[in-house]
């Protein structure tokens, strides 16, 4: 079986943004984290995403917390750092940052909320591409921004000469196979639950909230499936399915941080509003299930 190209490593956390009672944020902590995650089948990391807390985490804080993590793993775990926002000045500030405080790479979010024409997110994404000189994996996820990219969009963008990759979080399996053929990109499932229908689509591997938890029984199935022992692949992505399960039942931000807390490897479950952490009985339904999953 052909492994596919792989520019970030395969099995990527989208690490959560530990921070402290007080709102503040524990990079003593986010440090801590790093490493555990790549001591446990994560092979890179994706910094100030989503489940990071980037919409309520500010440029100073998202530079430091590239330059903790970067301190915590070494210069071998690629670190990609996420450029999200529906204001295009903003958004290329964000990867001019991000390359600045020493990033290997930058996750380029569609444009949320304004649902903008294909040629604007086109525009809006070249201009992230033209801000640095760090490679790109777009971020295409309409149940969040609203708006798809379309096949157009996808071909225009793949010719840029730094975008690389693309984390797939529409939920659809069935257009991968052919975008991704068409455009060379490597393909990262947005998805725990579909990652090994995105591998069985030709993906590179999976950005994932569940790898908190679960990245050596992740990084597992990948490599059984790289393997070509599609049997042990499937009994391993079966196994996943609860931890998926309970990851997201609610925000995944929110149980992610509850689950690596749950492991002792953060002393806060603390959120920044709008999101709040969970509440005891979340918090002790995660437990039971993460135990039965066989993770705790």
């Amino acid at each position: 079986m052909t492994v596919p190209a792989r520019p970030f490593g395969t099995v990527l956390c989208a690490m959560v943004t530990p921070m402290r009672e007080d709102g503040e944020i524990d990079f003593d902590a986010a440090a801590r984290l790093a490493r555990h995650l790549v001591d446990n089948g994560n092979d890179g990391l994706v910094l100030s995403g989503t489940t990071g807390e980037a919409p309520t985490t500010h440029a100073p804080e998202k530079a430091h917390l590239i330059a903790v993590v970067r301190d915590a793993v070494g210069p071998h775990v690629p670190l990609l750092t996420g450029a999200g926002s529906n204001d295009t000045a903003h958004a290329t500030r964000m990867a001019e940052q991000g390359q600045e405080a020493g990033a290997d790479g930058i996750l380029a979010l569609v444009p949320y909320y304004s649902k903008p024409q294909q040629r604007g997110i086109v525009a809006h994404l070249t201009a992230i591409h033209d801000a640095c000189d760090l490679p790109l994996m777009l971020y295409d996820i309409p149940g969040r921004t609203g708006v798809a990219l379309s096949d157009e969009s996808f071909d225009a963008l793949a010719a840029l000469e730094r975008v690389v990759a693309t984390k797939d979080a529409t939920g659809t399996v069935a257009h991968a196979a052919e975008r991704i053929g068409r455009t060379g990109l490597a393909w990262y499932s947005g998805d725990d639950a579909l990652t090994l229908d995105f591998l069985r689509a030709g993906a590179a591997g999976v950005v994932s909230v569940s790898s908190h938890v679960a990245g050596r029984q992740i990084a597992a199935m990948v490599a059984a499936f790289d393997a070509g022992n599609l049997a042990e692949a499937e009994r391993l992505n079966a196994a996943l399915l609860p931890i998926h399960d309970a990851m997201f039942t609610g925000p995944g931000a929110v149980n992610a941080k509850s689950a690596i807390h749950l492991l002792g490897v953060i002393d806060s479950r603390a959120m920044r509003l709008p999101l709040l952490p969970a509440t005891d009985q979340e918090y002790e339904r995660l437990a039971a299930a993460l135990r039965a999953a066989g993770v705790l």
